[in-house]
């Protein structure tokens, strides 16, 4: 028979061995033989250094910028806490910093230019960049945060692990929401480390979100619905802050009066149980409310603001008198009720301060609902007035609705620029009046009188948006000298009988006697205006 494929000729292992292969014993002398090599240590250059700092997360230095709210500084002080209690400086001077962590508001269109402003100028400048805030939060998917690490409004408890990896070049985006059981929770811990931007003043977030569809309002797109802390965290917090030397507690969130109703408590409960922690000396300062969560409350909020602890003020918006504005708005109350809450305070509360806010130039608002607003104004004489002009916020119903012309909302003026703001965001120009006019940061404006549309008041400033069909007018003669540059060379080489145009350093062209010396030919040989003053001044005086 054949043997099949399965069929081993080999009946042992040990048959696989030929006798012409060395024995074990053999194979044993051989190794005795070989001489190991020894690896050598890779020796530094003398020119090499080790850049430990630029590598290992946790040693950068980091520059932080926060916009808008309480709430959105409160986000900030507890991101900057963990950050330095994780390793990292956090540094007041952009330009040192490693790492900029920019914390933004979507309020108001100029907070988020301001923001997106920011951004370019880190990329400009190398730094590495991390957003946080509402803006990212409530619109990720923008063309100008594409490739950035994000930390959502939720999120910043997490702050440190996202940096970790912006530092590596790695993006991250956190920006689910915190839940327990299904139930949407007010934030972050309350008790994680924070570096105050005043040691003196503790602000707690009472809750996040709110219970309005105000039509106007991107916040709720980023702060979402209410969802609020239990009142023994926040009682926690206070005590914490009061043993770490804070005498001013301030109480935020999106609304302060709609606390609680989401966890079967309310903001009064709240309050009393605070007041209790509060020591001899120290206040309490409430944050905004609207008024249809405060209505209710009105008698037990009157005896809280009369508590000696308690600061006698209340941010109450009432944003317009208009009821068919406020309808459009979608806030939930009326011009009476809004004057049923403040003329209620007043009485119980003696000296009582209510601020308020005012958006002017809401879709559809005629020159008759903007006249009951001014009436309020003027009946109520607040001593502290937020007015602001109506914004179109992307993704709000509002966006969607007929504007209302700019230039009804202010006067349009002309005014000269001249100086660039403190915080170089803007150009400064000044009306007729002296006033001063914040305008955009162009450099075709500077030293121009242009023609704009006041478009916001602040409390030493205006805001100024230029019309666009109007062309910048150039007041000077001639063009301003730079900026270093000696001013009255001009009359010496006319008196020494040089002739030219009316300013040297404006020039193109130099004359001197039937010779031309051309200005773009002195920047070339890198000579300055002062050495060409100089030369020009022996010349004349050898020629001469």
């Amino acid at each position: 028979m054949m043997p099949s494929a399965c069929d081993s000729l080999i009946e042992d292992i040990e048959d696989m061995v030929s006798s012409s292969d060395p024995t074990p014993y053999e194979r044993q002398s051989v190794r005795k033989s070989i001489i190991p090599r020894s690896r050598r240590k890779k020796e530094l250059l003398n020119n090499e250094e080790l850049q430990a700092d630029s590598l290992i997360p946790g040693t950068q230095r980091i520059w932080m910028k926060t916009w808008g709210c309480s709430h959105n500084n409160s986000d900030g002080e507890y991101m900057a806490g963990q950050l330095a209690a994780s390793g990292y400086r956090m540094t007041d001077d952009p330009t040192e910093a490693d790492l900029w962590l920019l914390n933004s508001c979507t309020v108001k269109n100029p907070a988020e230019d301001h923001f997106r402003n920011s951004i370019k100028k880190a990329q400009e400048q190398d730094k590495k960049v991390v957003v946080a805030g509402c803006v990212p939060q409530a619109q990720p998917r923008m063309e100008y945060l594409k490739g950035l690490s994000i930390i959502g409004v939720q999120q910043i408890d997490r702050v440190v692990e996202v940096v970790d990896e912006a530092v590596k070049g790695h993006s991250v985006r956190l920006l689910g929401q915190k839940k327990d059981g299904g139930r949407r929770l007010g934030g972050a811990r309350l008790d994680l480390p924070k570096i105050r931007k005043n040691p003196l003043i503790e602000i707690i977030s009472i809750n996040t979100g709110c219970l309005n569809a105000c039509t106007y309002c991107k916040t709720k797109h980023a702060r979402g619905d209410l969802a609020s802390y239990p009142i023994e965290e926040l009682v926690e917090r206070a005590r914490q802050s009061f043993q770490e030397g804070v005498c001013e507690i301030w109480l935020t969130s999106e609304d302060t009066g709609a606390y609680g109703r989401d966890i079967g408590t309310d903001l009064p409960t709240l309050l009393w149980r605070l007041v209790e922690e509060i020591p001899e000396g120290a206040m309490l300062r409430l944050g905004m409310t609207n008024p249809p969560y405060i209505l209710e409350h009105l008698e037990a909020m009157a005896n809280i603001l009369n508590h000696p602890r308690v600061y006698a003020f209340l941010h109450v918006p009432v944003q317009s008198a208009s009821d068919s504005v406020l309808m459009d708005m979608k806030r939930e109350y009326c011009n009476d009720d809004f004057k049923r809450v403040v003329d209620f305070l007043q009485e119980r509360v003696p000296g009582v301060t209510i601020a308020t806010d005012i958006i002017c130039g809401f879709p559809g608002e005629t020159e008759e609902d903007f006249q009951e607003t001014v009436d309020l104004v003027k009946c109520y004489r607040f001593p502290s007035l937020f007015i602001n002009q109506f914004y179109p916020r992307p993704g709000t119903p509002a966006a969607k609705m007929e504007q209302v012309p700019a230039h009804v909302v202010g006067e349009r003026q002309h005014v000269l620029v001249t100086e660039e703001s403190f915080d170089a965001q803007y150009y400064v120009a000044h009306n007729k009046f002296y006033e001063q006019v914040l305008v955009p940061k162009r450099a075709e404006f500077k030293g121009k009188m242009i023609e704009v549309d006041i478009y916001e008041a602040g409390k030493h400033f205006l805001k100024g948006q230029p019309v666009e069909d109007s062309k910048p007018f150039t007041p000077s003669i001639a063009a301003p000298l730079q900026k270093g540059e000696v001013s009255g060379l001009v009359q010496e080489y006319m008196a020494n009988g040089v002739q030219g145009p009316a300013s040297v350093s404006s020039s193109c062209t130099f004359l001197i006697g039937s010779y031309s010396v051309d200005r773009e030919v002195l920047k070339k040989l890198g000579i300055g205006l002062a050495l060409a003053a100089a030369i020009l001044a022996f010349i004349v005086e050898k020629l001469y």
